[in-house]
Formats: structure tokens, sequence, C-alpha cells
């Protein structure tokens, strides 16, 4: 008996379960808030990152020459660097004060500054220098335009030490313009992109903060009407706190297993990007970061009153988080305070596996610790969420008490006072 009672316990905790899915995905559905962060938001966003990354690096940035020096020497310096992919000679300004006039209004990007004695000299067996003077306000510029000087200059450098040593064979020219072979073979992003390194990350940080988005609409839409919609209907018709939180979790896990796959399978292969990951290790690393996200978006949503707020709190959040999960700085260089928030929110461990897996083609072996976390940050917010909607079930019953007992109330006076009224 005991054995069949479990059994039928069991059948209705699913059979309430499937019900509560059903409603969840019929109110998703009903909200053009949800539908754009569940739906619109993952399809198109990434498409138009990728898109405005799709280039990679930077090409043609235009700089100012100041050339002091009018020689031959300075002249094959100037036309060197024009002829590298990355920088554009724009113009030849006459004096320093033109060429800085020129960076402020943004006509340039950076200077190169050749000195009078720029030829002399090396004449004179003396060094000398090139003036570099770039925007910083941009890092790809920049890297384009100090990066072409210095290889320009170490070319140039070069054939220089050949003229001077004397040399009466060709591998003696050899040996002194470079005595040490150096081969530079970029790993794991071929193209030295910026898209390839920044990409990764920001399709899982996208996953996460939508599925919060969405979620916290969702909840602070019930709390502008002033009643829980999303646990009231359910808490009257079901009993257990975890059919209602499973329900919920089915649903945006049927969405977002589509929406994961898109943006780690097709996206990447859409434009280009580094695609190392087969799909069992997806498929092994992608489970847990979901439902992660999916519990942790149903414990913020607790503390979202109204719509607004979960906006503000999540586009707020995503450039700290991006930050945060040592993808563009190291963590193990951030602050030990850092590096412990950090490990509060599954897209640190998501974005680090994903791009270890994906990009450098990593085993899950390699990321077992990442895998771990990720488990445990769903165990926990699955039981922070049971616990946080079981408090709101509370409330939503008591506030509902306290109406209707408001309501019997008003008709009590209203019945004494029709009572007075008719004697």
């Amino acid at each position: 008996m005991r054995e069949r009672g479990l059994l039928q316990k069991i059948r209705g905790g699913v059979a309430d379960a499937c019900r509560i899915w059903a409603e969840e995905m019929r109110n998703v559905v009903r909200d053009e808030g949800m539908v754009i962060f569940f739906i619109l938001v993952p399809l198109l966003y990434p498409l138009l990152y990728s898109w405005i990354y799709n280039n990679e690096v930077v090409r043609d940035v235009p700089v100012a020459v100041v050339d002091d020096s009018r020689s031959a020497m300075s002249r094959e310096f100037v036309r060197r660097c024009d002829a590298t992919p990355d920088v554009r000679v724009l113009c030849h300004a006459s004096d320093m004060d033109e060429a800085r006039a020129l960076l402020s209004r943004q006509v340039v990007k950076g200077i190169y500054y050749l000195p009078a004695d720029f030829a002399t000299r090396p004449a004179r067996m003396e060094q000398t220098a090139v003036g570099v003077y770039c925007d910083m306000s941009l890092m790809l510029t920049y890297k384009a335009v100090y990066q072409t000087a210095m290889l320009v200059s170490l070319d140039m450098n070069a054939g220089l030490q050949v003229r001077m040593a004397g040399n009466t064979t060709d591998r003696q020219d050899l040996l002194t313009a470079s005595p040490l072979d150096i081969k530079h073979v970029p790993v794991f992003n071929p193209a030295g992109g910026y898209g390839s390194f920044l990409l990764p990350g920001v399709l899982m940080l996208i996953l996460q903060q939508t599925l919060v988005l969405g979620i916290g609409l969702s909840a602070g839409t019930a709390r502008e009407r002033n009643r829980y919609q999303e646990l009231i209907p359910f808490s009257r018709t079901y009993q257990g706190t975890y059919r209602i939180v499973l329900g919920k979790a089915m649903c945006y896990m049927m969405i977002y297993a589509l929406i994961g796959a898109y943006l780690t399978m097709v996206v990447p292969r859409l434009f280009g990007f580094v695609v190392l990951a087969d799909g069992a290790a997806l498929l092994a690393l992608m489970l847990p970061y979901v439902l992660g996200c999916i519990f942790f978006g149903m414990v913020v949503s607790c503390i979202v009153r109204y719509r607004e707020n979960v906006m503000l709190l999540v586009v707020f959040a995503s450039v700290p988080l991006l930050f945060l999960s040592g993808i563009s700085w190291p963590g193990s260089n951030m602050p030990w305070f850092w590096e412990s928030f950090s490990w509060l929110f599954p897209s640190t461990f998501g974005i680090r596996a994903f791009v270890r897996v994906n990009t450098m083609g990593a085993t899950l072996g390699d990321v077992a610790f990442e895998c771990r976390a990720l488990w445990i940050q769903a165990a926990v917010y699955f039981i922070m969420a049971c616990a946080v909607y079981r408090h709101q079930i509370i409330l939503s019953r008591r506030h509902a008490h306290e109406r209707l007992d408001h309501i019997r109330r008003k008709r009590e006076l209203r019945r004494k006072l029709r009572l007075r009224a008719g004697k």
C-alpha cells in the first residue's frame, strides 16, 4: 500500500509539473516582453554582435606623419608603414601642432614623428628614434599604429646592421640580421582577431542575461499588478513548491535548449569563428549551465518589484560579469574578493569552460572543475529558488486572506449601515 501510494504521489507530481509547464508556456507566449527577451534578443543580438566584429582586425588606420628629417631613410620608413595592411598614411603635417589638431578632431588615429636627425644619427653610429603618438581610447587602433611602427623599425634595423657589418656571404648577413629565428604562431586564434577572442564569452553571457531578464520581467509584471500571478493559481491547484519550480524550469529549459544550440553551434559557424567542440562535450557543458542560469534567474526574480528594475539590473551587470569571467583579464590576477564574488554567477564558469572547449579544443576532463561548479550552482540555486518561491506563496496566501478579510469587513459594515438606515 505504501509503495502504491508513493507511486501515485510521484505520478501526481509529474502530472502537476507538466500542467505547470504548459501553463507557463502560455504565459510566455502571451507576454510580449518575455517573447522579446526569450526569443528575439537571443536570436538577433548575437548576429548583430558577430557581424560588427566579423572583420576580426582593423585595417588602414589613418595616421599623420611629421617628417622633420626629409631624408631618403625617413621616406623609406613612411613608405613601408603605408604599405602594411594595418596603417594608411593619410597626410603629412607641417609640424606637431597641426598633427595634434588632426588627432584631436579624430581625422587620424595616430602620429609618426621623425626628428631632424633621424638619418644622420645612424651614420654617426648613434641610435635614432621614432616618435609614435596613439589614440588610446580604442585599443585596436592603438595596437595597429604601434605594432606597425615596431615591425617596420625592426626590419629597417636588420638592414642597417647588415650594411654596417661588412659581411661577405649571404649566410653571414642572415645571422647578423636574425641570430634568433622567431616564428609567430597564434594559437587558438589564427587571425589574431577580436571577434574570435571575445565572441564565445559574449554568447554565453547573452544566454544567462536574457534568461534572467525574461524570468525577472514575468515576476515584475506580477508584482506591478499587486498579486503573484505566477504563483497564486499554482499554489491553489497544486501541492508542493518543487512541482511549481520544476514545472516552470521545464518550460524555460525547453526554450533555451534550442537557444543554447543556436548560440553555441550555429552562430560561430555562420561567421567563421573557431569551433573545436563536438556535440557531446557541448551537451555535457550546456546542461548544467542552462539549469544553473534558470534557477539563478528564479532567485534573482524574487527581488524584482517592477518590470524596469530587472532591465536596469541586468544591463548594469553585463559588462562587469564579462570582466569577472576572466576572458579579458586573467582571473588569477584579480583580487581574491572579486574572484570569490565571480563564483556566484553561472556565467563565470560557463564562459571559462566554453572558451576552453570550443576555442582551445579542451576535453571534458580539462574542464571538470568548471562542470562540477556548474552542477553545484544548479543544485544550490534550485534549493534557494524553492525556498524563495515557498516564501512568496506564503506571502501571496496571507495577502489573499487579508484582502478577503477586508472585503468581509466592508460587507459587514455595509450590511450594518443598511440595517440602521432601514430602522
